[in-house]
């Protein structure tokens, strides 16, 4: 019984060294952007009505002309709400739907040719909390290197942040039954 299993295991050793052995990968390309400097944000607010409802009134693609003050949406290649449709605001920036859930999308932006890609990606999600409250979370990546300094980099941030954290006061407003001030109206959001 000894001598079986040990012509077995001889048998598999020799299948294993005919097995040529695998080619190393090729070492990877250098990336375009040789020092990238990615920053993400992520905000939050909450709002008094179920996920579900939030989304029905603010998740769809191009809903953000109702919630982003000054922005024009148009589906320009795909359909709202599918993989791969493309969003054309204020008639220049494309985004491109690249993940979705029931209640939340990715998009990013394409490269361009003579500008640096500094890797933009977005997600807005409707989170259920509990049966009747949720919140909204969008979360931003992208690469900074491109900007001059640590100073530019930082007046990104916090001109990205403020921008983000008006909409999603503009989505719970609406969300919760609300409606927006007027263009130019002096109000606070």
């Amino acid at each position: 019984m000894a001598s079986a299993h040990l012509k077995a295991l001889a048998a598999a050793a020799l299948t294993v060294s005919a097995v040529p052995a695998l080619a190393q990968p090729a070492p990877p390309a250098p990336l375009a952007t040789p020092s990238p400097a990615y920053v993400s944000i992520v905000l939050e607010q909450e709002v008094a009505r179920p996920a579900a409802e939030v989304w029905k009134l603010v998740g769809g693609f191009c809903d953000m002309q109702v919630w982003f003050p000054g922005a024009h949406c148009e589906i320009t290649s795909g359909k709202d709400g599918e993989l791969g449709a493309v969003r054309t605001l204020n008639g220049s920036i494309q985004e491109i739907l690249v993940g979705r859930t029931t209640l939340s999308y990715t998009y990013t932006q394409p490269v361009r040719v003579g500008l640096p890609y500094n890797l933009y990606h977005g997600t807005l999600e409707a989170r259920p909390v509990t049966a009747t409250t949720s919140k909204l979370v969008y979360s931003l990546v992208h690469d900074q290197s491109m900007l001059a300094d640590a100073a530019a980099r930082e007046a990104d941030l916090d001109s990205s942040r403020a921008i983000t954290l008006r909409v999603l006061r503009n989505m719970k407003i609406l969300a919760e039954g609300g409606a927006l001030p007027a263009a130019g109206s002096s109000a606070r959001r």
